[in-house]
């Protein structure tokens, strides 16, 4: 499912869960041991209220801020830390 998302977009662990039927926990746990990341775009999942989420098993610190790095490379725009709205689908 992640490699459907576009270039530029995000999509959230909720969302991928929804369609799964399957919890986002699930679906966090999955993407953090996806070996062929970036070609599976795994940096497109954030956190349904527009937070980071986690990246490569991490919270905070160096990780986070690569996805955070490839994101706005993507051209994702950030508010307050949070994902626009607009960068959604």
């Amino acid at each position: 499912m992640t490699s459907q998302i576009p270039k530029g977009k995000v999509t959230s662990y909720s969302a991928i869960a929804k369609k799964l039927n399957s919890s986002p926990r699930a679906v966090g746990r999955a993407l953090r041991v996806n070996p062929f990341a970036p070609m599976v775009p795994c940096h497109r999942v954030v956190k349904a209220d527009g937070t980071i989420g986690g990246f490569g098993g991490e919270v905070a610190g160096k990780k986070i801020n690569e996805k955070v790095a490839m994101l706005k490379e993507e051209g994702v725009e950030f508010r307050n830390d949070k994902i626009d709205k607009k960068f959604f689908i």
